[in-house]
């Protein structure tokens, strides 16, 4: 099975156990909170993610950072030790992503990227976020980024579709009308 075979497999037998729990909101904090915990400790991090150590090793110290979080639903930390034990702690990250957007998917929430040539402020997105709410008919999680070379516009991204309304892209078209023509 490929890795992220894997991960998906585990982010939706996950997502399931949550469900049927009754939190899956829950799961997704447990998990990211031990993924920023792992993240944010050098040493630690080495060690989850080097698949030279032994598993064993790896299960003994994610019980023992679990002993110390007690507020980690049992569902979590199944799972964790689970990974420990087969050596797949390294896909945490990637399970943190998948288990995420399978959440947004049942809360009905899309995300969306945006692009801008200059740093939005909160009302803007606040905005763009109403706007995109109204023209997905969904809930939108927006995320946004600065790209210079956009001149000026906006490149918004929902799913696999792409919005390019940035001044660079009219710019190009105009410039190959032209070189067409």
């Amino acid at each position: 099975m490929t890795e992220q075979a894997a991960v998906t497999r585990y982010a939706r037998a996950l997502f399931d156990v949550s469900l049927d729990g009754g939190d899956p909101q829950r799961s997704e904090r447990d998990l990211d909170a031990f993924h920023a915990l792992v993240d944010g400790h050098e040493t630690l991090s080495r060690v989850v993610h080097n698949r030279a150590i032994s598993p064993v090793l790896k299960k003994a110290i994610v019980a023992a950072i679990l002993d110390r979080t007690p507020k980690t639903s049992a569902v979590v930390k199944r799972l964790l030790l689970m990974l420990a034990e087969r050596g797949r702690l390294h896909l945490l990250p990637a399970l943190l992503a998948a288990y995420r957007e399978r959440l947004m998917e049942h809360l009905g929430v899309v995300r969306a990227r945006v692009t801008t040539a200059e740093p939005l402020d909160r009302k803007r997105v606040a905005s763009i976020t109403r706007k995109l709410g109204a023209a997905t008919g969904r809930q939108v999680a927006i995320e946004t980024a600065v790209d210079d070379d956009l001149v000026g516009g906006m490149v918004t991204r929902i799913g696999g579709t792409v919005f390019d309304g940035s001044l660079a892209h009219h710019l190009a078209r105009l410039r190959q009308r032209f070189m067409t023509a």
